[in-house]
């Protein structure tokens, strides 16, 4: 029972895709290294999220305009191996997903705001995750490793919220590798099941070969054509997570998580961005720190069925954030279960949560001009995890 609840754990937590902080699409667990013996899993699923508002268009130009639903649905995918190597050494090596954007305003002529319209952004990652976790005989154990990250993406900034930067600004952001490092510690008590992990993702900074156009905004970087290429830095964030888990009772098992992710040092520096005014800096991303809070309570029913419920919370940003990711808080809840056969184990998680909504802004930091409101938002979400124990 012990084994099976401390397996159960690992698996329920993060079974069904996030959308914490705008763009992070998983939280980069590292339970998988508390896997028992050999192991390996495939996960896959995807999200539908839903996210509308309207423009600040005045009643003398037909506004208020609706913005329609801006947030694209996406699917992901994840591959893991956890390899025990003796009773103290065991590594894994992981494929995930964890970044990644599609939000599209409609252009007036299709229905959408002349203030947005045109303005969108999609991101895409995946990370390759290699690591070692050595567990001493005291029940304390260290782990770590590298991680390399290739990402790509594509911005367009346009409609009368950019008026002042031009009306119209085109980055094409081509694939490139990065690289990192994760440290952490963790600390089991076998007895009840019970574990708690810390564990610290360095920031990965891609050098980018970047494409940007728009004759007004670079006449002012002194660009002699609409077209000006490339390489830039871009920095990902660095994150701390602290991961728990304890046996409650008989077949019963309460596990949580706080994921805290420094937003506010992800920056697209280029040819045109910053923008240096005697106001202030305008900042093409412009995103705040956020911290995720996840709780929840899973229970063995028979050896071959297990459940789980959890809620998950991000507290809102507070105001004027970018209509770039322009969802403000979450709240939902995930349900989870688990089929076991054999060596085999089935995990499918749906989540639903509610999105925040706020304010837009563009601009300086802390003067933004105001463009536009989202309404609250949600999300639905499934994912499907198959392991094999071996």
């Amino acid at each position: 029972m012990k084994k099976t609840l401390t397996a159960m754990g690992a698996l329920m937590l993060g079974a069904a895709p996030a959308l914490a902080g705008g763009i992070e699409r998983a939280p980069q667990s590292i339970n998988i290294l508390f896997e028992q013996g050999n192991y390996g899993e495939l996960s896959f699923g995807g999200a539908n999220p839903k996210v509308e508002g309207r423009d600040i268009a005045p009643p003398q130009l037909g506004g208020p305009y609706s913005t329609g639903d801006v947030a694209g649905g996406y699917g992901f995918f994840g591959l893991a191996y956890k390899h025990q190597f003796n009773d103290n050494l065991s590594g894994a090596f992981i494929i995930e997903q964890p970044f990644g954007a599609d939000i599209d305003y409609r252009l007036p002529q299709d229905g959408g705001s002349p203030v947005l319209g045109g303005t969108k952004v999609e991101v895409n990652s995946t990370t390759f995750t290699g690591l070692l976790r050595y567990k001493f005989e005291n029940n304390f154990s260290v782990h770590g490793g590298l991680r390399a990250s290739r990402a790509d993406g594509h911005v367009t900034l346009q409609g009368a919220a950019y008026d002042r930067i031009g009306s119209y600004y085109d980055l094409d952001i081509d694939g490139a590798w990065g690289f990192g490092w994760v440290a952490g510690a963790a600390y089991e008590i076998p007895e009840i099941a019970g574990r708690v992990s810390l564990t610290y993702n360095s920031p990965i900074e891609h050098d980018f070969d970047m494409t940007e156009n728009g004759p007004a905004i670079l006449a002012g970087t002194g660009g002699a054509t609409d077209t000006l290429r490339g390489k830039h830095k871009v920095k990902t964030p660095r994150s701390w997570t602290l991961e728990g888990q304890t046996g409650v009772a008989e077949d019963t098992l309460v596990f949580g998580s706080i994921r805290w992710v420094k937003w506010s040092e992800f920056k697209v520096d280029n040819a045109v961005f910053p923008i240096q005014r005697p106001e202030g800096t305008v900042e093409l991303v412009s995103l705040d720190d956020t911290t995720t809070y996840t709780l929840g309570v899973g229970r063995k029913f028979n050896d071959t069925w297990s459940g789980s419920a959890s809620l998950v919370y991000e507290p809102s940003k507070g105001d004027d954030i970018s209509p770039l990711a322009p969802y403000n808080g979450r709240k939902g809840i995930t349900l989870a279960a688990i089929y076991t056969q054999d060596k085999i184990k089935i995990t499918t998680g749906i989540n639903y949560s509610k999105l925040g909504g706020s304010n837009l802004g563009v601009g300086v930091e802390d003067d933004k001009t105001r463009v536009g409101h989202t309404d609250d938002g949600h999300i639905w979400g499934v994912g499907v995890r198959v392991g094999y124990s071996f």
